[in-house]
């Protein structure tokens, strides 16, 4: 199991897979859910090398690693903890 801080909460979840869910919870604001927008735009505080690359939406927007679509990325492994 991987972990998810966002701001002062903790979330358990399973290695792999996408975080959209879990931030859209925690109060990160989503609208496209398709990396054309930007507005779950968040930034890795401790743990990027855990999350999925980069995907071509976040390369187009000028994104890198410590600055992501939370519509985007995966948590690999570890633990990632996140700002918005």
């Amino acid at each position: 199991m991987a972990r998810l801080i966002v701001g002062n909460e903790t979330h358990e979840i399973t290695d792999g897979i996408p975080i959209a869910e879990t931030c859209a919870k925690a109060g990160v604001p989503f609208n496209c859910n398709t990396g054309v927008c930007g507005s779950c735009l968040i930034k890795i505080v401790k743990g990027a090398e855990n999350l999925s690359d980069l995907t071509p939406e976040e390369k187009t927007l000028g994104l890198d690693r410590y600055n992501r679509l939370a519509c985007q990325c995966a948590i690999i492994k570890g633990v990632v903890e996140v700002t918005y």
